[in-house]
């Protein structure tokens, strides 16, 4: 496992994340997009295109925004990094007015090189399990037959999730076949929950899943999750909650049992629950690193023979 220690530069930051504690409440969340929407104040868009509200699919919230940069079609297909949001599955969007997030996360993939992906997904209790997943899907395929009109590679595609929306990604991955042509060459699974069985059932869970998990529970889940052929990138912020945590460690022990070897984790020490995310494309970005890092071995490895 690999993590980071906050410098001197970072420590005043880190006390004041450290002060809002781990719960996700109203005060953490409110509190932290404080702190790092001013670090975002500046952030350039030159070389940047973005396309809104692309319809990928019939339900009014299957939309998701393209952050083109400038070499896209100037040189070979660029590869798309696709980011899924949070919300405890009963909120969230991929852009807030007057806010800059989650462009930050559009914006810090197309500065380096990746065709960024925000999309928003159809929300519980209207659509509960796997509708998160299924959209996921959805949008997959929607970027597989048209990506490559924007200068984007359909091969070359990370999936990336945090919170609720590492659920739907690993749902997804959990739910599709090696052969799927829409698969994507990696993911990345930031302080999100991977099996139904073992889950906290607070409402936000019974929200999606119902009462007792229902059918994700019932579903292989887990199991299929360890198995997929995508490598992965696990990631946990040192102020995850403790479900959070419990949850990466129930992955990791299936994942071993299943491989006998581990994912690519990270420990975001210093962090809490969005604060990892937050930060990208910010004068404060850590993780940004070690996604990039991840994302290019990925592409720079041939696969191995499972």
């Amino acid at each position: 496992m690999r993590s980071d220690i906050p410098s001197v530069r970072d420590s005043l930051l880190a006390a004041q994340l450290a002060s809002l504690g781990s719960a996700i409440t109203p005060q953490m969340i409110q509190g932290t997009r404080a702190l790092y929407a001013p670090l975002h104040a500046g952030a350039s868009e030159d070389g940047v295109t973005i396309l809104r509200d692309i319809r990928y699919g019939t339900h009014p919230r299957h939309r998701l925004d393209l952050f083109v940069p400038a070499a896209a079609k100037a040189s070979e297909p660029l590869p798309v990094m696709v980011f899924v949001h949070g919300g405890g599955f009963v909120a969230g969007d991929k852009t807030t007015p007057d806010s800059p997030f989650y462009d930050n996360v559009g914006k810090w993939a197309a500065s380096h090189g990746y065709i960024g992906v925000t999309m928003t997904y159809r929300l519980a209790p209207e659509f509960p399990w796997p509708a998160g997943s299924d959209d996921v899907q959805r949008a997959l395929a929607w970027l597989r037959d048209h990506i490559g009109a924007h200068g984007g590679s359909a091969l070359r595609i990370v999936l990336m999730g945090q919170s609720a929306g590492a659920v739907h990604v690993a749902g997804c991955l959990a739910r599709s076949g090696s052969s799927n042509a829409a698969a994507p060459i990696a993911a990345i699974l930031i302080s999100g929950l991977y099996d139904p069985c073992t889950m906290e059932r607070n409402p936000l869970f019974q929200a999606y899943f119902g009462v007792d998990g229902g059918s994700a529970a019932s579903a292989p889940f887990l199991e299929n999750l360890a198995a997929t052929p995508v490598p992965l990138l696990l990631v946990v912020a040192q102020w995850d909650p403790e479900d959070f945590l419990n949850q990466a460690l129930v992955l990791l022990k299936a994942y071993l049992q299943k491989r006998r070897e581990l994912p690519r984790v990270y420990q975001s020490c210093g962090d809490n629950h969005i604060s990892t995310v937050l930060q990208l494309n910010s004068r404060d970005d850590r993780l940004g690193t070690i996604l990039l890092d991840f994302a290019a071995a990925v592409q720079a490895t041939p696969p191995r023979p499972r």
